[in-house]
């Protein structure tokens, strides 16, 4: 291995370590229980029905045996022994800039760690497919701490095959290789086009969330030249932000993006996680988003 290689090897696991610590105070802490009661808690498979009784949860009613019957019939249900997590992440070039305190990558990795380290505190199983505009590398899905960190060493140190994003690529993948009910995180900064079907295709059978990484550069800068380059594209622009109108059309351009995305999510029944890059260091960057689901979802629940 070239000296250069050991160095930055030496680095990535540095920043694995540093990770993981903070991962794991935020999962014993602020975030303890939410995972559970979010996914462990929907965690349950049919099993069969029974005779209703007195104190018996209306919701659980099963009216098509209760009408065929003439008598209330309840559902039941039981415990899934072990969920599965997938991560599937975003790799193309556009993931590893912007402005931000942390790339997308990086914050992507920070997200995937809460996450992994709460799914195998919980003995559940995390996996990762990693892809740009093809599939660069599948981790198959296990249990272990050991293996979580695998899963973020990966999603800071694997080269993507091609600089350009095709997310549809990440979902066909998931549909063709995973079979058992999943949750599915799509991680990305979901600048891309033409994934409404493979999108749609997943959610049919599996749990997915769109974990949206949204980076500073989104909000234009108030005033200055300067000079920017599309990781994807290699294109250079030079772009004078004092222009109000050049700034108003930037920030309509976004508000579309954002409006056509959200819209490609509710109708393929997929929840969003946004997920802000901070500029600066902020002490809840992590956990908010994660946090802000969790209650998100838990809402929703209680009103079914």
């Amino acid at each position: 291995m070239a000296q250069d290689d050991k160095t930055e090897l030496k680095e990535i696991l540095k920043e694995v370590r540093r990770i993981e610590v903070q991962s794991s105070r935020l999962v014993t802490g602020v975030m303890a229980g939410g995972y559970r009661s979010v996914f462990r808690g929907a965690g349950i498979e049919f099993h069969d029905v029974r005779e209703y009784v007195p104190g018996d949860d209306p919701r659980t009613v099963d009216w098509n045996v209760t009408a065929r019957v003439g008598r209330p019939f309840v559902k039941k249900y039981i415990d899934e022994r072990e969920l599965t997590l997938l991560f599937l992440l975003d790799l193309s070039a556009s993931m590893s800039g912007g402005y931000g305190i942390w790339s997308a990558r990086q914050m992507a990795a920070r997200i995937c760690a809460c996450l992994a380290l709460s799914a195998v505190k919980n003995n559940d199983r995390v996996g990762l497919v990693a892809f740009s505009d093809e599939v660069g590398k599948f981790v198959p899905p296990e249990n272990g701490a050991a293996h979580a960190l695998r899963i973020v060493r990966d999603c800071l140190a694997l080269q993507p095959r091609s600089e350009r994003t095709r997310l549809a690529s990440g979902l066909e993948f998931a549909a063709k290789a995973v079979r058992r009910r999943t949750t599915l995180f799509l991680v990305s900064d979901f600048l891309a086009t033409g994934y409404q079907d493979q999108m749609a295709r997943c959610a049919r059978r599996h749990d997915v969330i769109a974990v949206r990484l949204s980076g500073p550069e989104l909000a234009p800068p108030s005033a200055g030249m300067l000079r920017m380059r599309d990781p994807e594209s290699g294109q250079v622009h030079v772009v004078d932000w004092g222009n109000a109108a050049l700034r108003r059309t930037y920030a309509e351009r976004v508000a579309r993006w954002r409006q056509e995305t959200e819209a490609t999510l509710r109708k393929t029944g997929v929840d969003l996680m946004e997920v802000p890059i901070p500029r600066r260091f902020e002490k809840d960057a992590v956990a908010f988003p994660i946090l802000r689901f969790f209650r998100m979802r838990e809402q929703r629940a209680a009103k079914r």
